[in-house]
C-alpha cells in the first residue's frame, strides 16, 4: 500500500467518539480517531516499508505517527531520525508510546534518553524518562547501569513534585519500571516509592489516575512477574 491509500484506511477507521476521546488527552487536528487495535490491523502493510513508515510519522496526523510507531524497524532508524520524531511528538501518547519505545528498541536508547531528559521542552524531556523506562523492560540485567539508575531514583525523589506536569507521569513511571523489571533495585525503587508517594498531574478532563508506585510493583510481585522481560515495549 502506499501512503495515500494507509491515510484513506485510517479515515475510514476513524470514529468521532473515538476522536473526541484522544481530543481531551491532548491530541490536535489533523487525525481521524482510529482505535490502537485497529492501528495494528495495518501493521503488515508498512512494517516491511521503512520509507513508508517514516512518511507516515511525517504526515503529522496522529494516527499516521502511532502506525508508523507500530511498523518501524528501530534498528534501522538514525540518530537524527529518532531525534526528528521526539521534535515532532507534540502530544504525550506519541512521545511516551511511540518515540519512548521506539528509542528504546533503537541502537541509540541510552545516548537519547540521557539527552532528552535534560531537555528544557516538557515533551522531549517527557520521551527521555519514556525511553529509558522502555530501555528497563526490556534490556538484560547485565545491561543495565545500576548506578546511573540508583542516581536516576534519587534523582526523581528529590525533583519529581516540581517538574513539568507530563514529566512527573514518567518520572513515576520509571520507579515503576525499576522495581519491576530490576530486581536488584526493586528495594530501592520501592523506597523511593514511597518517599514521593502520590504523584498529581494535570489529565485534563480524563478518568486517567497516575498509579501510585509501590501499589503498582507489588502488584507485579504478587503476580510473580518481578524481573520478567518484555519481548518488545512497542504496542
Amino acid at each position: 500500500m502506499k501512503l495515500d491509500e494507509i491515510m484513506n484506511s485510517l479515515k475510514e477507521m476513524g470514529t468521532e467518539q473515538t476522536k473526541n476521546t484522544f481530543v481531551r488527552h491532548g491530541a490536535r487536528e489533523p487525525f481521524y480517531g482510529v482505535k490502537i487495535g485497529d492501528l495494528k490491523k495495518l501493521v503488515k502493510y508498512v512494517k516491511k516499508d521503512q520509507e513508508l513508515a517514516l512518511s507516515l510519522y511525517d504526515t503529522g496526523n496522529s494516527d499516521a505517527m502511532y502506525l508508523a510507531g507500530l511498523s518501524i524497524n528501530p534498528k534501522l532508524m538514525t540518530k537524527d531520525q529518532l531525534q526528528k520524531w521526539a521534535e515532532g511528538a507534540y502530544w504525550y501518547m506519541i512521545a511516551e508510546s511511540t518515540v519512548g519505545a521506539v528509542a528504546a528498541e533503537s541502537s541509540y536508547a541510552l545516548e537519547l534518553a540521557r539527552k532528552w531528559m535534560k531537555s528544557e521542552e516538557e515533551l522531549i524531556e517527557d520521551c527521555g524518562w519514556s525511553t529509558y523506562s522502555h530501555y528497563l523492560s526490556i534490556a538484560p540485567d547485565e545491561n543495565i547501569d545500576k548506578g546511573e539508575v540508583r542516581e536516576l531514583l534519587k534523582y526523581i525523589e528529590k525533583n519529581i513534585h516540581h517538574s513539568k506536569n507530563r514529566v512527573r507521569y514518567t518520572m513515576n513511571a520509571f520507579v515503576i519500571a525499576v522495581g519491576s523489571f530490576v530486581p536488584s533495585l526493586n528495594v530501592e525503587a520501592m523506597l523511593v516509592g514511597k518517599k514521593i508517594g502520590k504523584v498529581h498531574v494535570d489529565v485534563g478532563n480524563t478518568a486517567c489516575k497516575v498509579p501510585l508506585a509501590t501499589d503498582y510493583i507489588e502488584k507485579v510481585e504478587l503476580k510473580g512477574k518481578l524481573g520478567v522481560k518484555k519481548k518488545t515495549c512497542i504496542c
